[in-house]
């Protein structure tokens, strides 16, 4: 299924608008269509091709689908909060934001057991979680989406790209909401724009102590939060519960650095292709 994955150009794509397009809904709405697109050619791809094997089924749901999913899920989100969000009056909007967040905190609340899992990186649900076999034996109780296409959709995929984009969601959030408190006017807010920050909370923990320990920090003489600080300067993300979230990633049961794993594994694909 690697001819499925033509995620270099799309990530391509959603840089270059992101430069074209300084309105917010403008961005959002054109990064919405071409995530639909690529939802599109993916699913007119496995009604064709099949999967040959449950872990190649599961890496498509679980990875590759994810890809253009969470992005579509979080500009979405994005375009309805700016439709809705107040015009004037800073306190309203401060409360809308607030509003908003405390949202999106009732759904990792509610969604506690299944965050967990997915942030430990573990595996042992991935074949009821992301296969299609079992999409009519679980039952999804913590989507808004009632309907999901059994050709497309797994139990948990759709539950997979709102979790990360909603975390992803959260510093959009704060971002506004730091914005509005300190009465920056839209063009500083361009000025000071970073790079989007498209993985976990976990993710960026991870290369953070990746960077860290390979001398980043002991070079220029800064602790990990010195590093973290520095990080922040150039992705949209500020890491939670940095300490806690380094044990829980000594303590996964599998590879301990999934994601710098996934880094690898990406970089040796996209060399592999290019020799071919």
């Amino acid at each position: 299924m690697n001819s499925l994955s033509p995620t270099s150009n799309f990530i391509k794509e959603l840089n270059e608008i992101k430069i074209q397009n300084s309105d917010i809904l403008q961005r959002a709405l054109c990064s919405i269509k071409i995530c639909s697109n690529l939802l599109s050619f993916y699913k007119k791809k496995i009604l064709v091709k099949k999967f040959q094997t449950i872990q190649e089924e599961i890496e498509f749901f679980k990875k590759t689908k994810q890809i253009p999913l969470i992005q579509l899920i979080y500009f979405s989100e994005i375009r309805s909060f700016e439709i809705q969000f107040p015009k004037a009056d800073k306190s309203e909007q401060l409360k809308f934001i607030k509003k908003k967040i405390s949202q999106l905190n009732q759904f990792f609340l509610f969604n506690l057991d299944f965050g967990r899992y997915v942030d430990s990186g573990a595996t042992h649900f991935d074949k009821e979680y992301y296969t299609r076999e079992y999409l009519g034996k679980c039952h999804i109780t913590t989507s808004n989406f009632y309907f999901q296409d059994p050709d497309f959709c797994t139990p948990r995929d759709m539950l997979l790209g709102k979790y990360k984009a909603y975390d992803s969601l959260v510093t959009y959030l704060d971002k506004k909401k730091y914005i509005i408190k300190n009465n920056l006017n839209e063009t500083h807010a361009i000025i000071k724009a970073k790079i989007h920050w498209p993985f976990n909370n976990t993710n960026c923990v991870e290369l953070l102590y990746a960077l860290y320990v390979k001398g980043l920090g002991r070079e220029n003489n800064m602790t990990i939060i010195k590093v973290s600080e520095h990080l922040q300067q150039v992705f949209d993300i500020t890491p939670k519960d940095i300490y806690k979230t380094y044990q829980d990633i000594k303590n996964r049961k599998n590879s301990r650095t999934l994601f710098l794993d996934e880094l690898s594994t990406g970089i040796i694909s996209e060399m592999n292709k290019s020799e071919e």
